[in-house]
């Protein structure tokens, strides 16, 4: 591993903790549920500042329940297109962190192991970039964290141009889903 391989490794873990400790912040003091109480009495702009929380795992939850809240009052619809337009945002500022650099990190770690060998050309087969897309693409319509199915869909060499309709599309059926449990609850 490179010099410049491991200040970026350690570049990527800093902004991993910082956002740890950043979102622990919003959580420990209240500022997020305010935030995204706040949000939800503006009713539909709300549906797109809890759509820019659904995308990260330390603020998932509480974005959900906005999503929930808001879509009992307003059309499941546009609670959906406006939050998936949210996430998009959320889902392009962690795509930026984990597209390529996350990627290239894990390659160069297996490239040093024979097991890694094998691995790494499985990485490289086009029909397991296929399976990386669809899988991520699952994941980021999913509860789970977005950076999880960002870091799959980084193996499969997505242009962000490509990636934008991705994310939209499946935060847009997971906040579908959402609203559809939150109306029968």
């Amino acid at each position: 591993m490179t010099n410049a391989d491991k200040n970026f490794l350690i570049q990527d873990i800093a902004v991993i903790v910082v956002s740890v400790i950043f979102a622990i912040i919003l959580v420990k003091t209240g500022v997020l549920i305010k935030i995204l109480t706040s949000a939800r009495e503006l009713e539909l702009l709300g549906s797109f500042v809890a759509g820019m929380f659904f995308t990260s795992v330390f603020t998932t939850a509480p974005a959900i329940v906005t999503l929930g809240e808001i879509a009992q009052v307003h059309s499941i619809l546009s609670v959906a297109i406006l939050g998936a337009l949210g996430a998009v945002i959320g889902d392009l500022i962690i795509f930026r962190f984990f597209r390529d650099r996350f990627s290239e990190h894990l390659m160069e770690l297996l490239k040093h192991q024979s097991v890694g060998k094998r691995v790494g050309a499985l990485f490289r087969l086009k029909s397991f970039r296929w399976l990386t897309f669809f899988v991520g693409g699952l994941i980021i319509a999913s509860p789970l964290p977005d950076e999880l199915g960002i870091s799959l869909v980084g193996f499969s060499k997505m242009k962000t141009l490509a990636f934008i309709p991705l994310s939209f599309t499946f935060n847009f059926f997971g906040i579908i889903l959402i609203g559809l449990v939150a109306k029968i609850l």
